[in-house]
């Protein structure tokens, strides 16, 4: 039986790691490698991967060249990591894998690492939110791609909240936009 994550607030003296960013977004996902799936996306060499360190590899790295890609987050994350991409990436996949499989390789403030960036607003989310679901949906059946964008969900909205000071809306799992106005962006 699939747990929903659900959105907490932080207990007083918790700090802004990993373990509390499990507390806070509910995060107990049971990514199923047997999950139904009426057949895969042309994208995705015509087969669904199951959740694995290599499967979290290939979408963190997929979902990076997006990112990199695109025209509003590309200058983001390009002026905040420079030549320190190889290093991110692999930390990245640490994450995932630690919140998608509790495989425990990352440690970190996810938190605090995200409010020392400048510049940015409610759009770069937006897009965030989209080009994670683009990949997840690419790579993954859907409800193994429904997991990890619920995750990602919850990830975005505790710092949406922690930049704007209010709780994006996700309509239909990707929309951020929503929340631009009632944070006065």
């Amino acid at each position: 039986q699939r747990a929903v994550p659900t959105v907490r607030s932080r207990p007083a003296g918790r700090t802004c790691g990993t373990r509390w960013l499990r507390w806070r977004i509910g995060l107990r996902m049971q990514l199923s490698p047997s999950a139904p799936s009426p057949s895969p996306n042309s994208g995705n060499g015509g087969e669904w991967r199951t959740p694995s360190v290599e499967s979290l590899t290939e979408l963190v790295h997929s979902f990076y060249a997006a990112v990199r890609a695109d025209a509003l987050l590309g200058p983001v994350f390009e002026n905040a990591l420079r030549d320190r991409w190889e290093p991110h990436l692999a930390r990245m996949v640490d994450f995932w894998s630690t919140v998608a499989l509790g495989s425990k390789r990352f440690r970190g403030n996810v938190f605090g690492k995200h409010m020392a960036l400048q510049g940015v607003t409610p759009a770069h989310f937006a897009v965030w939110v989209r080009l994670w679901g683009e990949q997840t949906e690419r790579l993954f059946a859907p409800e193994v791609a429904r997991d990890l964008q619920i995750t990602a969900h919850g990830i975005a909205r505790n710092l949406f909240l922690g930049y704007f000071g209010t709780q994006p809306v996700f309509g239909n799992g990707a929309d951020v936009e929503g929340a631009s106005s009632a944070a006065g962006r």
